[in-house]
């Protein structure tokens, strides 16, 4: 009873969400679990508290970005110089592969293979979790920016270095992102984090229309449900497609 009323407690006047109710009920579980395991005439009471229920919670939505707000954070950069041009093609590549920030501080150059050898694409293989590895295909404009990066260096070194020369960092690559976002007005007051260039990459194949399950192979995802997202996304679409082919709709009269 306590248990609960805490719970409500959470919710009511504190204005807790959800997930947070959720969060902390796993907490109070995994006590009563263990109070259970050390003593056995706590056991019925460990069996009511982890009958208790979590409730169901909606994931926050990702925001993502339109074509002109994504090139206008690729417009940022100066690439009049040598850092501007290096982030320009950490940015370009972000946005191309749709690559997590782990997969894009672990590139390294023999992952490029580009320069369209035996007639083949240019790609880029990202090692994903799991110890999973992907091909994304890459744009002219990627390749040739990432060309210009790679000079000089052998096969085992990072594809994008900082202005120190030393490899990117996860969190030299939040902010780098973060402040290329405060130099674009129209994102002002947004929060843009390299998950949401990822998810912008995604929503963008979607409205040129490329099927889920390449979208899923394109961002690595290995449960189809991660990519559910985006077929909620494309259901969308298409009904508002539909909504403006339906029949019965009144036509103006011809003249």
């Amino acid at each position: 009873g306590h248990v609960l009323q805490f719970l409500a407690h959470l919710e009511t006047d504190r204005g807790c969400t959800a997930r947070t109710r959720n969060q902390r009920l796993a907490a109070i579980r995994a006590f009563a679990r263990f109070v259970g395991s050390r003593d056995p005439t706590h056991v019925e009471w460990c069996g009511h508290i982890r009958a208790i229920a979590p409730k169901r919670s909606m994931p926050p939505p990702v925001g993502w970005l339109t074509r002109a707000e994504m090139e206008a954070m690729l417009a940022t950069p100066d690439r009049e110089t040598r850092r501007g041009r290096s982030e320009y093609a950490l940015l370009l590549f972000l946005y191309n592969t749709g690559a997590r920030v782990s997969e894009a501080t672990q590139l390294r150059v023999r992952d490029l293979q580009i320069g369209s050898r035996n007639g083949g694409h240019d790609l880029a293989i990202l090692h994903g979790k799991g110890g999973r590895t992907r091909q994304c295909p890459l744009w002219a404009e990627t390749e040739r920016v990432l060309v210009a990066e790679i000079i000089g260096r052998t096969g085992e070194d990072a594809v994008f270095v900082s202005r120190l020369g030393t490899p990117f960092t996860r969190f030299g690559v939040y902010r780098l992102i973060e402040r290329c976002a405060a130099q674009v007005p129209e994102l002002a007051g947004r929060t843009i984090t390299p998950h949401v260039i990822r998810h912008t990459t995604a929503c963008h194949l979607v409205l040129a229309g490329v099927d889920i399950n390449t979208i899923r192979a394109w961002l690595g995802h290995v449960s189809i449900s991660t990519t559910n997202i985006y077929a909620e996304i494309d259901l969308t679409l298409k009904a508002n497609a539909v909504a403006l082919c339906e029949v019965g709709q009144p036509r103006a009269a011809r003249s």
